[in-house]
């Protein structure tokens, strides 16, 4: 097994071997390029959606997701899908999956089922280079800050996606969530410190209004999303990639319109975060 950097600062490339028969030292060899690269990924996968579910299975825990279309015969799958004839996608700006969850999901296994003949990368943005590379003073204001998190503006009746050709496809309209974490967290595996707060997700700090709120967030989303700290995955037919939540940032670019997108998604259970 050979790994090769996707980026400076985050990602990492995995060769030389198969996730459906990763086990024991190779499988926490992978974990561990995960956790401290953020992101991982695998070309030319033999990995079908029951090798999918045992692998994550061999991971650890599964984490069904509440709003993504389901397939009743893998429904420990979540179904990331654009039609041809569908102009918006799933997952379509900056973003940490799960961040609304009182025990976040620790990442995704995802893996490329249709793919347009070009486009649909998606960009990934390591939070531990993110916060290293903000100022001392900057630090200093956020040491303690927490901030809450939901999903409810995007997925609930009237939410963003409700406004487009999504909202019939989706799942979960009357769930309601809600979850403070720090803005500042270590790694529960490696005890990195990480940026965690998210443009799509995060509403508010603690005792703070959105208005109060937005200036400062805005200087830290500023900084997660300069170039330096991302890495972008081309997806090929047979591509897995792995990504752990709370090291990464990521975003699905949009821009193969006309053109059908389907991967299988299963997320993996978290730990509890603290700062």
């Amino acid at each position: 097994m050979k790994m090769k950097p996707l980026a400076p600062e985050c990602g990492v490339e995995v060769e030389g071997v198969q996730l459906a028969e990763a086990r024991g030292e190779t499988l926490e060899s992978i974990k561990q390029a995960i956790w401290e690269h953020g992101v991982a990924v695998f070309r030319d996968q033999e990995l079908g959606p029951e090798a999918q579910i045992d692998f994550a299975r061999a991971w650890g825990g599964i984490d069904i997701n509440a709003y993504f279309p389901l397939d009743d015969r893998w429904p420990e799958i979540a179904v990331v899908r654009k039609r041809a004839d569908q102009q918006t996608n799933i997952g379509g700006a900056w973003h940490t999956d799960h961040s609304y969850d009182q025990v976040p999901a620790m990442g995704s296994i995802l893996a490329a089922r249709v793919l347009p003949p070009t486009g649909g990368d998606t960009l990934f943005s390591h939070m531990g280079a993110a916060y290293d590379a903000l100022s001392d003073d900057l630090k200093a204001r956020i040491e303690d800050l927490s901030a809450f998190h939901t999903a409810d503006h995007v997925y609930q009746e009237g939410g963003i996606y409700a406004q487009t050709d999504q909202g019939a496809d989706l799942r979960g309209h009357e769930v309601r969530t809600g979850a403070t974490h720090p803005v500042v967290i270590r790694h529960p595996r490696t005890g990195r410190r990480l940026l965690y707060v998210n443009p799509s997700f995060t509403i508010h700090f603690t005792g703070q209004t959105g208005a109060q709120s937005l200036p400062l967030m805005q200087e830290l989303w500023a900084e997660a999303m300069k170039p330096a700290h991302q890495c972008r995955v081309v997806w090929q037919p047979g591509t897995v990639t792995i990504w752990d939540n709370r090291t990464t940032w990521h975003n699905a670019l949009n821009d193969y319109q006309g053109h059908a997108r389907e991967l299988h998604r299963i997320t993996l259970t978290g730990e509890p975060l603290a700062a």
